[in-house]
């Protein structure tokens, strides 16, 4: 057979023609020992902090030690699979979740993944679960109320937009209860709200969700679950996951392209529930990472842990949007000591407090909130004008009653003043009283508070307060209708206003009367 010089060289020119040359380059490591979640990688010279890892059966890691000879990375995943001497790859990517309009209204993990059963989520977004908080320029001061619908903190401990408000108080005081209520409130007010659970039972999750689903509040909320069966990694990541979803919905305007003076951000309420079980997750996966243990066994940057979350809440300028990302974060206290390691430190962060007490709670005060210990550091900047005007002498006869209250237990003779003090000081506590999830309209508040403040309730019983206060709501329904709606129109109370509200009141304390005393005669 014999060979053709001409065949074969163009066969070599469309062979080099055809050729294309790919490099696979890829940074790899070893697993040089696994245990706990945790897993001693070595060989990754490069690899940056946070840095998503990519082990064998679909596991992924996080970067989080890193050291000279080795890296400390945390496990997310089935960590049984992973083996000494398996391969470990970069994958240069920050950690990150999904973000979007099609989170709204589902329930997910602290890594963006469905657990509600309603199929796969369809999103293109993904935000960094780590972020530098907004600086003191992008930011405006907190100004624009967000009504919780909870007559004791609307009036007395206000929460504005981009505020960081902490809720603290003993297990079983109602703390959920107000996050929850404050969620259920934001229906119709274009608020996206995030409801971030960490280290919670699952039923008690499941119990959340059903609740947001029967008040129609799920259809804008994101419920991002780290169970206390879930790994610390996981619950570690939670709260940093459920802001960086709520900053996609800040920092973007309602058309999905970024916010600006033309194009403003939107308004987002994050809940972290708890930081105790978070700070106590990032102390076990600390100390499996062979960090040096600090106060009460935490590490040195546990501060940091939560200043660096609760720092993103804010309110931006117009020029950046205006957007904003409110936070109320939970803490857990042991028999009401709220001057311990995470309670103090949580509290150094926040713009104010809101404590329940466990007394109150078991004595009938519901929401138990201590007046003394609450505060707000926005103040009356966070209120409208109309309630501002009405609770001003509200906090100062409940501050001025429980002093007395504590004297009159002594059971001495007391003036006429001091009487009527204790009197209207029992009565407004009676009114400030409410159920669970059923906020009230800030409109509805002013009147009652006002009716509270001016001695409409003085010379009634103490048990006919609730009874005053639901037919109250029902002659607004009907008669007082036009009332409530110039006070939402208003905003605040000049005098023809409280002429009107008077009037109001005085006959509606008329007739509320005359049926008293016929059900009683």
């Amino acid at each position: 057979m014999q060979i053709k010089v001409d065949e074969i060289s163009r066969i070599i020119r469309q062979q080099i023609e055809g050729y294309e040359r790919r490099t696979d380059l890829a940074e790899v490591g070893t697993v040089l020992a696994v245990g706990d979640g945790i897993g001693r990688i070595y060989g990754l010279d490069k690899v940056m902090a946070g840095e998503l890892l990519e082990l064998p059966h679909g596991v992924m890691g996080m970067a989080l030690n890193l050291e000279e000879d080795s890296v400390g990375a945390v496990l997310l995943g089935e960590t049984v699979r992973i083996k000494e001497g398996d391969e470990v790859r970069r994958t240069r990517r920050i950690m990150q979740v999904p973000a979007g309009e099609a989170l709204i209204g589902r329930v997910v993990s602290a890594l963006g993944e469905p657990l509600d059963g309603k199929g796969p989520i369809h999103t293109k977004t993904f935000m960094p679960v780590e972020r530098i908080a907004p600086g003191v320029v992008e930011r405006v001061p907190v100004k624009e109320p967000l009504q919780t619908g909870i007559k004791a903190i609307d009036s007395m401990i206000p929460i504005g937009r981009g505020q960081r408000e902490l809720i603290i108080g003993d297990r079983q005081t109602g703390k959920t209860a107000i996050a929850l209520d404050t969620i259920l409130n934001q229906k119709g007010r274009d608020v996206v709200c995030i409801y971030v659970a960490i280290g919670q039972k699952q039923s008690t999750v499941a119990q959340v969700v059903k609740t947001l689903e029967e008040h129609g509040a799920l259809e804008y909320t994101i419920v991002v679950s780290a169970p206390a069966s879930a790994p610390s990694p996981l619950q570690y990541l939670a709260p940093y996951a459920g802001c960086a979803m709520g900053e996609y919905f800040q920092f973007q305007g309602a058309d999905g392209r970024p916010a600006g003076p033309s194009n403003p951000g939107r308004a987002v309420l994050c809940v972290y529930d708890d930081l105790s079980k978070h700070a106590a997750a990032y102390r076990e996966m600390s100390l499996l990472l062979r960090r040096p243990p600090g106060r009460e066994a935490y590490p040195g940057d546990v501060f940091y842990l939560h200043s660096r979350l609760l720092e993103r809440a804010s309110k931006l300028s117009p020029e950046n949007g205006g957007g904003s990302l409110t936070a109320l974060p939970v803490i857990e206290t042991q028999a009401g000591d709220i001057s311990t390691y995470i309670p103090t430190n949580v509290i150094s962060i926040t713009d104010g407090q809101i404590y329940l007490e466990s007394d109150l709670f078991y004595s009938g005060v519901r929401p138990a909130v201590n007046v003394g210990l609450s505060v707000s550091r926005v103040g009356g900047n966070a209120q409208i004008k109309a309630m501002k005007q009405v609770a001003g002498p509200l906090r100062l006869t409940l501050a001025q009653y429980r002093e007395l209250a504590a004297f009159a237990q002594f059971g001495s003779d007391l003036d006429r003043a001091t009487q009527a003090q204790l009197n209207r000081g029992r009565r407004l506590t009676e009114i400030l009283k409410q159920g669970q999830f059923a906020p009230l309209p800030v409109e509805r508040q002013i009147v009652l508070i006002y009716a509270g403040t001016n001695g409409y309730l003085d010379d009634l019983e103490v048990a006919d307060c609730l009874p005053f206060e639901r037919e109250l709501y029902r002659y607004l329904d009907t008669a007082g209708r036009d009332l409530v709606q110039v006070i939402a129109r208003k905003g605040t109370l000049d005098d023809e206003m409280k002429g009107a509200m008077k009037k109001a009141l005085d006959e509606f304390k008329a007739g509320f009367t005359a049926n008293l005393a016929a059900s009683r005669g």
